[in-house]
């Protein structure tokens, strides 16, 4: 017979009760024969005294059996009530549990009042809800890595399956649009296996103190053809050398990110602007720019893996959704903060904020 929490209780009360309310009883007797032995000796031996003491002990003993039974039964009563007060909610939080260990992420315990069981069961549902978004999260990822991949890989297939069938020729465009193709595609399995990495407890940065004004520099140096080609001004606003602990390859792949991003959705004829400003205690970048900008609606979720705040843009001129997940990575692991401040019709602006103690609080 499996014995549950509740019959355990109920039994740990009933016998507490029944072993004092016997302790209890036991006591008396034996304070009655004590106190009859100090009055033989203080007035003597009274010939009637052991027949008061047998009819004393005759009246108490079924008084205290009674009692006993009578209480014992309270007891139970008392026990049982407590007991399931007790465990009721551990009961559920054991039933919930066990509902989430078979998949059930949905389920919630009641967790009414301030002791320790509240405690637990709220904790419980916050793991729960955890979960629950941690599975929406990874079920979300997955159909979008199919959705990104299903694309290209199908404009492969059709256009190499033209090419075999002999209905198009192997014109230098099309081997073009293919090379393209496939080219996207790396660059999409590139950007997952970096937030592979950072996601990685094993990931580490390698912070060294780091003039920032060059590290700018240098990426700009990097993009200013593409910036060139497309008809859009970049321009540097640095006010000092602006030194922190950065990881250089990180702080750059930073940059390049958010100034890629920042061309992608900047017509031609339009602006970039980055500012870097050394503040006490941190240092402050700015990446602004004078694109379409971002409706009020989707800028919580712009830092989200996959997230595009228009779904109709082609992969060829959104992204792949990646580049600003990956940012807030690298800005986190660094200790800093990110902010996107954005409104249609009047671009977006990116801040960025290092600590000038280094990757304090990241990974280092």
């Amino acid at each position: 017979m499996k014995f549950g929490l509740r019959h355990r209780l109920s039994l740990l009360v009933i016998g507490m009760t029944v072993g004092t309310l016997l302790v209890a009883g036991v006591t008396l007797v034996q304070e009655v024969h004590y106190h009859f032995r100090l009055y033989q000796e203080q007035y003597g031996v009274d010939p009637n005294l052991p027949g008061l003491i047998a009819h004393l002990e005759q009246a108490l003993l079924p008084s205290i059996l009674w009692t006993l039974a009578a209480v014992a039964a309270f007891g139970a009563l008392v026990g049982l009530y407590a007991a399931k007060r007790l465990s009721a909610p551990l009961v559920d939080m054991k039933r919930a549990a066990e509902q989430i260990m078979r998949g059930d992420l949905s389920v919630r315990t009641r967790a009414v009042g301030r002791d320790e069981l509240a405690e637990l069961g709220r904790a419980l549902n916050m793991l729960a809800e955890r979960l629950e978004e941690q599975e929406r999260l990874r079920v979300a990822m997955t159909q979008d890595i199919a959705h990104e991949l299903r694309t290209p890989l199908a404009t492969l297939k059709s256009h190499l399956q033209a090419m075999l069938d002999g209905i198009w020729d192997p014109t230098p465009d099309r081997l073009r649009s293919c090379y393209e193709e496939a080219e996207r595609l790396a660059a999409l399995v590139a950007d997952l296996e970096q937030l592979a990495e950072m996601d990685s407890p094993d990931f580490r940065l390698d912070p060294k103190p780091e003039n920032l004004r060059t590290l700018v520099e240098q990426s700009v140096g990097r993009v200013l053809a593409a910036f060139r080609e497309k008809g859009v001004r970049l321009a540097v606003d640095a006010d000092s050398p602006a030194e922190t602990c950065v990881d250089r390859d990180r702080f750059i792949q930073i940059m390049i990110n958010l100034l890629t991003n920042a061309l992608k959705f900047t017509p031609p004829g339009g602006s970039v602007d980055i500012r870097l400003h050394d503040e006490p205690d941190a240092v402050r970048l700015i990446v602004r720019d004078t694109g379409v900008g971002i409706a009020p609606e989707h800028i919580p979720h712009v830092f989200e893996r996959f997230y595009r705040a228009d779904p109709s843009r082609s992969r060829k001129t959104g992204g792949s959704g990646l580049g600003l997940a990956i940012v807030k990575k690298l800005v986190d692991a660094h200790g800093g903060s990110i902010r996107l401040d954005s409104a249609p019709g009047r671009g977006t602006a990116v801040t960025v904020r290092l600590p000038k103690a280094g990757a304090a609080g990241g990974k280092s």
